[in-house]
């Protein structure tokens, strides 16, 4: 029963971080595509190693860390990778912090998807959401004052936990628009950056765009050499599909409206248990294989229909 439940996590958590991970690729292609040779093969060689084993390695012994910081940073290293009793104890009772941290998070990045950005409307009511892009402040700020008044009457550190989740999401939706504005600088040839910069840009896309993959993955398990082989496999799909023809990455258009559903599947479960509520193990890695089936085979459909409309929304400067 245990192999079944690894296995179960593990695909479950390759198939959010490659979905998750799609926009990582399609940025990595276009600024690859702007560099000498020797540029693109350091990072598609020694940039995997960073991606895999540094940052999706570091970030989960961080989050344990400082989630349970009487582990201290020793502590928590070995405690991802042993069956020490005092140290998964001491796990067990910081993750109700964790999740509801991480569930804010999850939940913001949904919001501000289906709100504010761009995207190829399958659901209905995603083409009118999308207009409604400025008041996504505002759902946000009600959202997180119910969770932090309610949260508040069990724990005042779990409403800190919900600022804090609701603070992390803020932080890296800067990054991401400085990522994406200098992406459109590199396509639009205005830079001159040299390629070592542009080899620096990368890795801060990486690390950003692995928040998402990192955090999420505490809501199939908080087994971190779980969460380092799923999310480790996920990223070498990715690596996989920058090198590939990008462009027919780019038809299977509904695959970011997979990944969105599903980091919103993952925020509610992660804020769920957060409050203590019991949800099955399974719940996680079942849903988010069961949604981006789905929306594969959605995008399927719509290469065969030939249909390609994109919901029309002003981009943040």
């Amino acid at each position: 029963m245990e192999i079944a439940y690894a296995v179960l996590v593990v695909l479950g958590l390759v198939a959010f971080e490659t979905v998750a991970s799609i926009d990582n690729a399609i940025i990595n292609a276009d600024i690859l595509s702007t560099m000498k040779a020797w540029a693109r093969r350091w990072f598609l060689t020694w940039g995997i190693i960073i991606a895999v084993f540094g940052i999706r390695g570091v970030l989960p012994w961080l989050i344990i860390w400082f989630s349970t910081p009487s582990l201290g940073p020793i502590g928590a290293l070995t405690a991802t990778f042993s069956d020490d009793a005092t140290a998964s104890a001491a796990i067990e009772q910081s993750a109700p912090f964790l999740l509801l941290a991480g569930g804010i998070f999850m939940i913001f990045l949904f919001l501000h998807w289906l709100m504010a950005e761009q995207k190829n409307c399958i659901v209905p009511g995603e083409r009118a959401m999308s207009r409604q892009g400025p008041w996504f402040y505002a759902v946000a700020a009600i959202v997180l004052f119910i969770v932090c008044y309610t949260a508040a009457q069990i724990n005042a550190l779990l409403a800190v936990a919900a600022v804090g989740g609701s603070a992390i999401f803020f932080i890296m939706q800067g990054f991401r628009l400085f990522a994406d504005k200098k992406s459109a600088e590199l396509e639009s040839g205005s830079s001159n950056q040299s390629d070592i910069s542009k080899l620096m840009l990368l890795e801060v896309i990486d690390a950003t765009f692995s928040i998402d993959g990192v955090i999420g993955a505490f809501a199939f398990t908080m087994s971190v050499p779980l969460i380092l082989i799923g999310n480790g496999i996920g990223a070498i799909i990715v690596r996989e599909l920058t090198v590939r023809n990008i462009d027919n990455i780019r038809k299977y258009a509904y695959l970011k409206n997979g990944a969105m559903y599903s980091i919103f599947t993952l925020g509610l479960i992660m804020c769920s248990e957060g409050f203590g509520i019991e949800i099955p193990i399974w719940i996680a890695p079942i849903l988010t294989i069961g949604i981006v089936s789905l929306f594969f085979w959605l995008s399927l459909q719509r290469i065969k229909k030939g249909d390609f409309g994109v919901c029309e929304v002003p981009r943040e400067q």
